[in-house]
């Protein structure tokens, strides 16, 4: 892990590592949840006190479900890689089911929320990971902390794909890092759930996905699609700024060092193995190729909502048919020029945008197409059914509800 890189090794490295090839089916999730104390809302409860209420359940837990804390007191359950769809979300769900009920006996709460918009950002933690990346964001504003400490997520992994020249099966993964890039918008309105109404009046329906196209943008914007995956996801690891550099005591924060500087000796030492894989650990762009599909801009949903988005997503990647209708329903919106307004436009608009209303309920209805052909279990089909009854047909998601919920207290405390 020592070994000194030059640039063209660590070229070539990061476009195999991002794009392992094999065949699709198995699905991976990461659920982030922000921790509530109901007796003291603005507590941040301990990272240690999560572990040890935790602990007599195993780490990883009975269902294979890892446990670990985030920067500002999130508690992530990373699940066991399943087989499948049905099996991973099965898994999930027991374990998820254990963590609630052994820290509710002690009155805490999971928040399905996408961010936490009541207690300020803080960091609970001393590693110097973390404590390097909160100083780096610190230079250009307070939005990279508060994604850091205050932000929760679902993250769906699904596998690269196939190595077939063209992708024409569906399973290649040319053809699938396009289409995870085309639906990402779609996905991340529909499933917005961190609504933000700023002081200028902007609006938006994912602030948690707005807050992190407003850092750095060399490591949280998409990459440029092209016809070579592998080739351009190189390019932008390689461009992208260099948060930290690990070092003996505190860690090393640069300024302007992109991984390439470094790579051709502008950095304070030479590049290793192990500093090129934790620069491509803190890329967050909505979709991050990690010999997987890593999709990253679903917020977290209330209650057992994350199941949603896993079944969605995994129905239009995985199945031959659904990539189609989903590559169908979202061809209207490809604008490859534009591509990062897109995206801000979706964590604004949402689904009131008219075009990704219409690519929504079109994807979401191939999606539940899907499930009933593939037998998917009964709960999971009647939760993407109510999902799409209730937000997606209406032109809504779950960032309104949350807005309304507002409105409520607001008017129930003026009279």
């Amino acid at each position: 892990m020592n070994d000194i890189l030059t640039e063209a090794t660590a070229a070539a490295y990061v476009a195999a590592a991002g794009f392992r090839v094999g065949p699709v089916g198995r699905v991976g999730v990461e659920l982030e949840y922000c921790v509530r104390d109901l007796s003291k809302p603005l507590h941040r409860p301990a990272p240690q006190r999560l572990l040890d209420l935790l602990a007599h359940l195993g780490n990883p837990l009975p269902g294979g479900s890892g446990v670990t804390i985030e920067p500002g007191g999130q508690l992530e359950l990373s699940s066991a890689v399943g087989a499948s769809m049905a099996g991973c979300v099965a898994a999930l769900g027991r374990d998820l089911a254990l963590v609630r009920s052994a820290l509710a006996g002690h009155g805490l709460v999971l928040d399905g929320t996408g961010l936490d918009d009541v207690r300020a950002p803080l960091l609970v933690t001393d590693h110097p990971r973390y404590v390097a990346l909160a100083e780096y964001h610190d230079r250009s504003g307070p939005n990279g902390l508060e994604v850091m400490c205050n932000s929760a997520s679902i993250q769906v992994c699904l596998d690269a794909g196939g190595d077939d020249a063209d992708g024409s099966d569906g399973g290649g993964y040319r053809r699938r890092w396009w289409l995870a890039d085309a639906l990402g918008p779609v996905v991340m309105a529909a499933f917005a759930n961190s609504p933000h109404r700023s002081r200028s009046g902007r609006r938006w329906v994912s602030h948690r996905q707005g807050l992190r196209f407003g850092t750095d943008a060399s490591r949280t914007r998409a990459p440029r699609r092209d016809g070579d995956p592998r080739a351009a996801w190189s390019r932008y690891a390689l461009a992208a700024k260099v948060a930290m550099i690990a070092g003996p005591g505190r860690w090393h924060v640069p300024a302007g060092l992109t991984m390439r500087g470094w790579l051709r000796g502008y950095g304070p030492r030479p590049v290793t193995l192990e500093d090129l894989e934790r620069h491509l650990g803190t890329l967050v762009p909505p979709v991050r190729p990690r010999g997987y599909l890593e999709l990253r801009m679903i917020d977290q949903q209330p209650g057992d909502g994350w199941v949603v988005p896993v079944a969605v997503v995994t129905a239009l990647l995985d199945d031959p048919q659904g990539a189609e209708a989903a590559a169908a329903a979202t061809e209207p919106l490809r604008s490859p020029l534009r591509r990062h307004r897109d995206w801000v436009g979706a964590a604004r608009e949402g689904l009131a945008d008219p075009a990704l209303a219409a690519a929504a309920l079109a994807c979401f209805t191939a999606a539940g197409d899907v499930l009933r052909r593939q037998g998917a279990p009964l709960a999971v089909r009647d939760a993407v059914d109510e999902f799409t009854d209730r937000y997606v047909a209406r032109g809504s998601c779950p960032a309104e509800d949350r807005r309304e919920q507002r409105r409520k207290i607001r008017v129930g405390a003026g009279g």
